[in-house]
């Protein structure tokens, strides 16, 4: 597991979680609970690392719904900051675009 994602998950342990806009609009959109990927982060894979994303470091993550269903959030910490940790976005995976496992892009 990279450093990004133990950070996150720290700051989520603690608390210190909020979601983007886009995130609401995309939770909404695949119905997920905001309470699913704040409690799945816990269990979170690392996907992929964005160390020099523009807008902050971010990190894709692939958790479990409350029914153990897979969905990616990209996880990110602003810029000069150390928290909180942002939810940018989450999705289910769709079967065609990943391995079974969903760990890897076709």
């Amino acid at each position: 597991m990279g450093v990004l994602l133990s950070q996150i998950q720290a700051l989520a342990m603690a608390g210190e979680v909020i979601l983007s806009q886009h995130a609401y609009d995309r939770l909404r959109e695949h119905g997920i609970s905001a309470h699913d990927i704040e409690a799945g982060i816990a269990g979170a894979v690392e996907i992929e690392e964005y160390p020099e994303y523009h807008k902050a470091p971010s990190v894709l993550a692939l958790q479990a719904d409350a029914n153990g269903q897979p969905i990616h959030v990209l996880w990110g910490i602003r810029k000069g900051t150390t928290g909180p940790a942002v939810a940018v976005t989450a999705y289910r995976p769709d079967p065609s675009r990943w391995t079974t496992d969903f760990r890897r892009r076709l």
